[in-house]
């Protein structure tokens, strides 16, 4: 049995509510499907520090958030290369900019998993 899905535009709405909420600056940086669009995470602090975060498959099948990019020093044109690329293989994903201290807890994970 699957487990039941919000709306990715719900989540993603979801996800720039509580950032803004608790200080924090969060944008959508691509839109993708409203209801079954995948969604990649971009967190920062204070513009440095990116960490691209995605719902990967398991073994068991359910979905869990990794890292798949880093940059270190800033959105630089290696991280902006593989945005353009996942945008241009999966039309229906969005990207959601998280920019406050330790991003990752809006997505469930604690900053040491990053």
């Amino acid at each position: 049995m699957s487990e039941a899905r919000l709306p990715a535009k719900l989540e993603v709405s979801g996800l720039v509510r509580r950032v803004q909420a608790e200080g924090g600056f969060a944008t959508i940086l691509a839109k993708g499907e409203a209801d079954a669009g995948t969604i990649m995470v971009l967190t920062t602090v204070n513009g440095r520090n990116f960490r691209a975060w995605e719902r990967m498959p398991q073994a068991d099948g359910s979905r869990a958030w990794e890292c798949v990019r880093r940059a270190e020093e800033g959105y630089g044109e290696d991280l902006a290369n593989y945005l353009d690329r996942r945008k241009s293989q999966d039309s229906d994903l969005w990207i959601v900019e998280l920019d406050i201290a330790d991003g990752e807890r809006f997505i469930g994970l604690t900053p040491s998993m990053g």
